[in-house]
């Protein structure tokens, strides 16, 4: 098949790591977000093997780990601050490369950026996909800025609140999962080194945990009920709240909340799309289409898996329809093992004491289950 120029909407991980995998192979990118500029939002992300693994393709690798705080383990805790134990982290990218590291988003999304720029992708901000016509091998774009385009190919990348979704034929929509999350980016002590705390009762939080992601800084997250509860407190309040039973490091990270922290707390919602992720010439990648609670931890690295292995299965010469069948086909068992332990994970916080359950294992399983490329 012969692309020469494709349409990207949405410029987060999944879209940006899409454009560069394409532009490596000279296809002409457009890629337009509805943000009227960029920002430094967002906290940290646990990065794994596979993700590395496609950051090294992409050409950004060098600048992902000097950004990044490796880690090749995690330390699991009681409430009371005591060592549980501490897991190896499979090396899901290939012995070369970390198990892990923790960065921060906003740093990881201007490394993507200035990468897709080198490959020169245009990038036009502040616009909207506002209707798509296919053709026979082509797709007409209609922008909100009222502007009509016609491309190869349109790649919808979105995220999870796509508005796009539902005009691809897909009725799979975001679902609960019975969890919610705080997220902060806080100080942290040398030797403070990672970790995550379950719960000693089923009261505040379900679950504590922190990543480094510089010398003197951590992502941290607290998973509690998917409602923000109206008591009259303030965001830095809450969360200390939420851990007042967790100790040992924790109770230095809790401390270290205050009123100038900034905190977000967002429901956690999934997504699970098995049947097919295109109509015609328009095609849905990433969150759009798969999203997961981040209890794996490879959220992102599934999207950024997508974005190169679409560009790889896009640029190979055939039939549109046959090269996508065989993209899906190829994506789809992988996904779902993602999902499949996420979910299960999640029914496992939500309900401490399951007879059977062991999180360890499954963590430790699914993540194997990566070890081999996309």
């Amino acid at each position: 098949m012969s692309v020469r120029n494709v349409l990207i909407v949405g410029g987060g991980f999944t879209g940006l790591t899409t454009a560069i995998a394409l532009a490596q192979r000279d296809v002409q990118v457009t890629l337009i977000d509805k943000a009227p500029a960029w920002a430094r939002v967002g906290h940290g992300l646990t990065i794994q093997g596979n993700a590395l693994r496609v950051f090294r393709e992409i050409g950004v690798i060098d600048e992902v780990l000097a950004k990044g705080q490796v880690e090749n383990s995690v330390m699991l805790y009681h409430a009371d601050g005591r060592v549980m134990a501490e897991l190896p982290t499979p090396r899901t990218g290939g012995d070369d490369l970390p198990a892990t590291i923790g960065a921060l988003r906003p740093d990881l999304h201007e490394i993507l950026l200035r990468r897709a720029e080198e490959l020169g992708v245009r990038i036009r901000l502040g616009l909207e996909l506002t209707s798509f016509e296919n053709h026979a091998d082509s797709a007409t774009s209609v922008l909100s800025d009222g502007t009509t385009e016609t491309w190869d190919v349109i790649v919808i990348a979105e995220g999870i609140k796509s508005q796009t979704r539902p005009k691809l034929g897909i009725t799979e929509d975001r679902q609960p999962t019975g969890l919610g999350i705080w997220r902060a980016v806080t100080s942290r002590l040398p030797e403070m080194t990672g970790g995550m705390a379950f719960p000693p009762d089923d009261t505040g939080a379900y679950k504590v945990g922190y990543t480094p992601v510089s010398d003197d800084q951590c992502y941290i997250y607290v998973l509690c009920p998917p409602e923000r509860p109206d008591n009259g407190l303030a965001d830095w309040q809450e969360v200390r709240r939420l851990m007042a039973n967790y100790h040992g490091e924790l109770d230095y990270l809790r401390e270290s909340l205050g009123p100038d922290t900034f905190l977000n707390f967002q429901e956690i919602e999934w997504i699970f799309v098995e049947g097919p992720w295109h109509s015609g010439r328009v095609v849905a990648l990433g969150e759009v289409v798969h999203a997961v609670p981040p209890l794996i931890a490879q959220g992102a690295a599934q999207c950024l898996e997508d974005a190169v292995v679409f560009a790889e299965h896009l640029t190979q010469d055939g039939d549109f329809e046959h090269l996508l069948t065989r993209f899906h086909s190829r994506r789809i068992p992988r996904i779902k093992g993602v999902v499949d332990a996420s979910l299960l994970l999640a029914k496992w916080e939500l309900h401490p004491g399951t007879p059977d359950a062991d999180p360890g294992r499954v963590m430790a399983e699914s993540l194997v289950a990566l070890e081999a490329a996309p």
